[in-house]
């Protein structure tokens, strides 16, 4: 299949003659040549996140020749990113990441135009922001924001280059409703919630992103070009373990509520409602009014010599980075089994790297009766960066 592209017909682009040089090694394959890079050079990709599988993505693309890039990310770099988004470098943390990613385009090729969205992706602006644009590319790490990227291509008619990381696997699809399934044929509900930790829990190999995200580029480029066989219709999955790669083959869902023949979803919905999960990538998280207590709080209480137990609901492997002097480690997925080991009747503080799993662990609790118990807002990260700063953070 070849795309019709919308912003300018190949066929009025020109090449400068620098441009010619840049591009020979393209030139001289019959798959692209002349017209293909003049394709290239016509089309537009929007790229949503500018992260671990961004990195690779915008960087191939803007090397690839394609038109116009669009970014969107409203997040800032920071030095735990440094290991797998290699878009930015240590020169860049703190700088917004649209713009430190648009420096390093420009700087690859000054020839693409790149545009910058310094905004989250939202129900609100995600078609103004998507329409322009020839291509989608779903760089995310969050199902709110997977579902709404989805949904948007659905509605505008574009294809969605998907990809996905976690620890060693990796995924890689292209959902286009025109021509195939969508991601909702695939998942038409999210896993609930708490299910699937993020990447910023669970880790990620720092090569990883960088072998979906150069999938997800030659994806793009086939696409625009209209050569060989895409992943339409097809999933990819890789295990950089074993280093193997499988495939499963997908159908469009006949009663998919957007893509369908007969669609009953025909808007943007609420999709952190829809997943029940917030959309953002921090992987913070309050247990709820009344029931989070700051590092400065839990360290005054102990100087006044109040006897609360530190329950670290982090993994063996965190443990030896960093822990609280005191503390006892029950991991998250071991919890509900030695539940026998707290007294519902002592003052509890539960804790992990930065929030997100003790909540989960103090809703745990509560369920089962525990009243007396807190979570550790920003886990020992925040403990480290405000009490006591002998720790590192991670």
């Amino acid at each position: 299949m070849s795309l019709t592209l919308e912003r300018i017909d190949p066929q009025a682009v020109q090449l400068s003659h620098e441009e010619i040089r840049r591009y020979s090694r393209h030139l001289i394959m019959p798959e692209v040549g002349l017209a293909g890079q003049k394709k290239l050079k016509a089309a537009s990709v929007l790229l949503i996140g500018t992260g671990g599988l961004g990195s690779p993505l915008g960087m191939y693309l803007a090397a690839a020749g394609i038109g116009k890039i669009g970014l969107v990310d409203y997040d800032t770099v920071d030095y735990t990113n440094l290991q797998r988004q290699i878009v930015h470098g240590t020169s860049g943390v703190g700088k917004l990441k649209v713009d430190s990613a648009k420096e390093r385009l420009l700087d690859i090729n000054p020839d693409v135009e790149v545009v910058t969205y310094n905004q989250p992706f939202t129900s609100e602006n995600a078609m103004e922001i998507a329409r322009p644009y020839d291509v989608i590319v779903d760089g995310t790490d969050n199902f709110p924001t997977r579902y709404l990227t989805n949904d948007v291509c659905v509605l505008l008619g574009k294809p969605n280059v998907y990809g996905s990381i976690f620890r060693f696997e990796g995924q890689a699809s292209v959902f286009y409703a025109k021509e195939g399934p969508c991601y909702r044929c695939l998942f038409p509900e999210p896993p609930p919630p708490g299910l699937v930790p993020s990447c910023a829990e669970g880790g990620v190999l720092g090569v990883l992103p960088g072998t979906i995200g150069t999938i997800q580029a030659t994806e793009v480029v086939k696409l625009i070009l209209g050569a060989g066989t895409t992943l339409i219709g097809r999933l990819m999955l890789y295990d950089a373990l074993s280093m193997t790669f499988e495939e499963v083959k997908l159908r469009k869902n006949p009663r998919c509520v957007i893509c369908s023949e007969h669609p009953t979803l025909d808007h943007l919905i609420d999709y952190e409602q829809f997943c029940g999960v917030p959309s953002h990538d921090h992987e913070t998280e309050s247990a709820g009014a009344g029931w989070d207590i700051t590092p400065m709080q839990l360290s005054e209480r102990l100087k006044e010599g109040n006897h609360i137990r530190i329950i670290d609901v982090r993994e063996p492997h965190e443990w030896d980075i960093s822990h609280i002097e005191g503390a006892d480690l029950i991991p998250l997925g071991t919890l509900a089994a030695r539940m026998n080991e707290l007294d519902s009747a002592e003052e509890i503080v539960l804790h992990c790297k930065t929030g997100a799993r003790s909540a989960r662990a103090l809703e745990l609790l509560r369920t089962a009766g525990f009243r007396k118990v807190k979570n550790l807002k920003g886990g020992i990260n925040a403990w480290a960066r405000e009490v006591d700063t002998k720790l590192p953070t991670y």
